[in-house]
């Protein structure tokens, strides 16, 4: 059974743990690095959890965390949110993993009263955008690449309205 569950400050250890695995597993599917971000402070790992306007999730089972996935207020879209830094763990791919750490982004999106949700897929990265698609995310037509040093990878922007739910 995965369980998903929302990390506060004092999870710091938990987050870069579940982090650098992603970064070293998938290197080519994030803008930041491993080498960079193994430098950071435990300062850096708590100030990310303390941020008001995101929230991290991580995906568990008997234990073992699976997969990450952040939430956060898009800078360039006031009103929405961004989902960023998702990765599943190789050996559990295929079993809604992802599906669940993206909902729980879609349901605190919803929550926070944010209209959309917005994210950005590496072009080459088709599990992801399979993903996406089933979650109900549209390419927007946007497409740039990742910031330097990964200039030569290229991604497209999605985009997901959210709608109010009724009580």
């Amino acid at each position: 059974m995965v369980r998903i569950d929302r990390l506060s400050p004092q999870d710091d250890q938990r987050s870069r743990s579940i982090r650098l695995q992603a970064l070293q597993e998938a290197a080519e599917s994030f803008g930041s690095t491993f080498d960079t971000e193994v430098n950071f402070t435990q300062e850096n790992w708590q100030r990310r959890l303390e941020r008001s306007d995101a929230v991290t999730f991580v995906a568990s089972e008997e234990g073992d965390d699976i997969g990450t996935v952040v939430g956060v207020a898009d800078p360039e879209h006031p009103g929405e949110a961004a989902l960023v830094a998702m990765w599943v763990a190789p050996e559990t791919r295929g079993r809604r993993v992802g599906e669940a750490l993206v909902q729980a982004v879609i349901d605190w999106a919803r929550s926070e009263g944010y209209k959309a949700v917005r994210l950005a897929v590496a072009d080459h990265n088709a599990s992801a955008q399979r993903l996406y698609d089933r979650t109900g995310f549209v390419p927007t037509g946007t497409v740039d690449t990742f910031p330097p040093p990964r200039t030569h990878i290229t991604q497209h922007e999605r985009r997901l309205e959210l709608r109010r739910h009724s009580g």
